[in-house]
């Protein structure tokens, strides 16, 4: 429901000039492809006035926002200290003080009383590395192993191209090296000189390794591993024991790992196995008496489509050599192994539910932590030392707050270590389950709910419906902050788990992919009808959001069913997807043609064509009221793909009300500070409220 003194605002109207793409023989004709043109003023000048067109159009919502966000950050212990993590003569944790948008990372001497005066110091403090900037974010923190230095990577613009630095916490300073351009990853040698990190290509593609010593110019680094093969990002990591640096190229379905010894770190990297396409694995390292010194392998080898654990000695890796430690279960999804000296700690998925599992070392006995919850998320938390005998797990549910425990094998006991403190909040007001909608092919898909208990189920409240949907990426059913206040205000809150994530196992990904893609959409659709059905809302009050590809999901959705929905938020969405999937210049296109799809190739093309949320936008359709974001500075969805969707559903669909807010110095993820991810949040909300009438 609009408000009539701003219904009568004119949108901006983008120029239509015509760009002809052809593929397979089929002409299309973009009338704003130009959009892509970053640095003509008139671009920016288009997304200035769409802003400035939000602005006016919400501008008799901001004591709405302004309510909202109180009520967001009331929700929330601005002073706060996270679960400390014990690593050798420390522990380390990280504080959130109220007024800053950062986090502080600190540590203190092992076993210290917290409350003692003067023991506490700091390792990196964001608050004062972002000073004087209007956006400010952290990729890596890493600890020397002597703990004397901590490594960081830092960026201002949303961009995603960090540089990495270092300070020495013994002698209190900054050290003068600085290298520029480098991607996620950053793995210590053992000599504590020694740095390995990642850099991206122009296409922000993470393609090489370097190692950089200390005290030395970054002209001077030494590119250790390069994969010129564009379908495979870069990933760099050292093993939980600290013997290896382990160098990963991944493609979506094939993977190939590299190895340097931590002790010798200018040795070539070693191959544990040569890429095969289909077959991927993932390495750690196992160090024990009785077991022998062994790599891990996680892998979906020889038809292990949900993967199994498999080990391998170190001085011969290869496949020929692998032994199944823990066989593969088609009603299981390994998704991943951390190695302790005592135990293996085994991450899963089964029928849209996390698991924990440990196996004991030497014995091989596998037994799984039970979980008090019929809907719930539990995940491997901080655990630093490979020596340890205990393992810290998280758990939350919708209901409960994150909750950090410290599990022993041993007794197979839980201690709460850490819960979120959430102000103003009774866990008993809410209630948390799981329905399962019937999608048209009849695949029983997943959705998590919750509500308050006073909140009516007969049709009549406002229904809030998230989801992902790809990349076999999990929405985990996780309490948040942030819907309190829409679940105060008598909505119910839902997050239906569509084929093309992870939660029922590697099929569900497939399903959901390439020429199968249409699943996620109609999987989602069947969801919204199915929470309606049951009285979870009504069509005149329900709100559809997704992020990313999940925005790829909403553009979808809503051109197959627009009377579903009073609105969809469709958040730096992937909407534009053949023309973007034909342009290998943009960044981190042809890493995805695995998922998907190659539109090159006719057949792909085709299915991806049928579905593209920008290419079939109906000008016979009633949309429901659109609110689109984007980051001018997004590395991973281009700004251009959401304004061009804007531009050109307002072209064929004049009545459709629909508003675009772009980041103008930010990237995929919005807005870095807290405040201001909350203040975005608020603004979010304040237009989902007033799209169901409840200004």
């Amino acid at each position: 429901m609009t408000d009539p003194s701003v219904s009568a605002l004119a949108p901006p109207a983008a120029p239509r000039r015509a760009t002809r793409l052809e593929t397979h023989g089929e002409v299309r004709i973009d009338e704003w492809y130009w959009l892509r043109e970053r640095d003509n003023p008139e671009v920016i000048a288009y997304l200035d006035d769409e802003n400035a067109y939000t602005e006016a159009r919400t501008a008799h919502l901001a004591p709405l926002r302004e309510l909202l966000f109180d009520e967001i950050r009331g929700h929330v212990q601005e002073d706060d200290d996270s679960a400390p993590t014990p690593d050798g003569p420390w522990e380390y944790f990280v504080r959130t003080l109220a007024g800053k948008q950062y986090e502080i990372h600190l540590r203190r001497p092992r076993g210290a009383d917290p409350a003692a005066a003067g023991l506490e110091s700091t390792v990196l403090d964001e608050n004062a590395r972002a000073e004087g900037t209007e956006f400010f974010q952290t990729g890596d923190v890493e600890m020397s192993p002597d703990h004397r230095i901590v490594a960081w990577t830092e960026e201002t613009t949303g961009g995603e191209r960090y540089r990495l630095r270092f300070h020495d916490l013994v002698a209190g300073v900054d050290l003068p090296d600085i290298v520029p351009d480098v991607y996620y990853g950053v793995a210590w040698a053992n000599d504590n000189r020694t740095v390995f990190y990642t850099r991206p290509d122009e296409a922000m593609r993470p393609h090489q390794v370097w190692r950089h010593e200390i005290g030395t110019p970054p002209t001077d680094d030494v590119c250790v591993y390069d994969d010129p093969d564009d379908r495979y990002d870069v990933n760099l990591g050292r093993t939980r024991s600290g013997a290896w640096v382990v160098i990963s190229s991944v493609a979506r379905i094939t993977t190939e790992v590299w190895v340097v010894p931590t002790d010798a770190p200018t040795t070539d990297a070693r191959c544990i196995e040569p890429r095969v396409p289909g077959v991927e694995y993932f390495l750690d390292h196992h160090r024990h008496p009785e077991t022998g010194d062994r790599f891990l392998v996680k892998t979906n080898a020889d038809g292990a489509a949900n993967f199994k654990l498999c080990a391998a000695p170190t001085d011969a890796p290869g496949r020929a050599h692998w032994v199944d430690v823990v066989g593969h279960d088609p009603a299981a999804r390994l998704t991943q192994v951390d190695a302790f000296r005592d135990h293996l700690l085994l991450h899963g998925w089964s029928n849209g539910l996390e698991w924990l599992r440990v196996l004991t070392i030497p014995d091989g006995q596998v037994h799984e932590i039970a979980q008090p919850d019929a809907v719930y998320s539990t995940w491997p938390a901080s655990n630093l030392e490979y020596d340890a005998s205990t393992i810290r797990y998280g758990y939350s549910s919708l209901v409960l707050p994150r909750s950090t425990f410290e599990y022993d094998p041993a007794t197979r006991t839980s201690r709460l270590v850490k819960q979120q403190p959430v102000p103003r909040y009774d866990p008993a007001q809410y209630t948390t389950g799981r329905e399962w909608a019937t999608a048209p092919d009849g695949t029983l898909v997943p959705i998590s709910v919750v509500h308050r208990h006073d909140t009516p189920i007969d049709g009549t409240a406002p229904l809030y419906h998230y989801a992902y949907g790809s990349y076999e990426a999990t929405v985990e059913p996780v309490f948040r902050v942030t819907p309190l206040t829409l679940l105060d205000r008598g909505f119910v809150f839902a997050i239906s788990h569509p084929r093309g994530g992870g939660e029922m196992g590697r099929s569900w990904y497939e399903d959901g992919k390439l020429e199968r893609k249409m699943n996620t959409f109609t999987d989602f659709n069947a969801c919204t009808a199915h929470l309606q059905a049951r009285g979870y809302g009504a069509r005149a009050s329900t709100v559809a959001r997704g992020a990313s590809a999940g925005g790829l999901l909403m553009g979808a959705i809503v051109n197959l069913a627009p009377d579903l929905y009073a609105g969809v938020i469709p958040e730096v969405p992937f909407v534009d997807v053949v023309t973007t999937m034909l342009d290998a210049g943009i960044p981190l296109t042809a890493g995805e043609w695995d998922e998907w799809g190659d539109p090159r190739i006719e057949a792909q093309y085709r299915a991806m064509i049928a579905y593209s949320p920008y290419d079939n936008l109906r000008a016979d359709a009633a949309y429901p009221r659109l609110l689109v974001t984007a980051g001018l500075n997004d590395p991973r969805v281009q700004y251009w793909e959401p304004a061009k969707y804007v531009a050109k559903l307002r072209a064929i669909s004049p009545a459709t009300d629909v508003v675009l807010k772009t980041e103008m110095d930010a990237g995929h993820s919005g807005p870095s500070g807290r405040y201001d991810v909350w203040r975005e949040e608020a603004f979010i909300q304040a237009w989902m409220l007033e799209t169901v009438g409840l200004v």
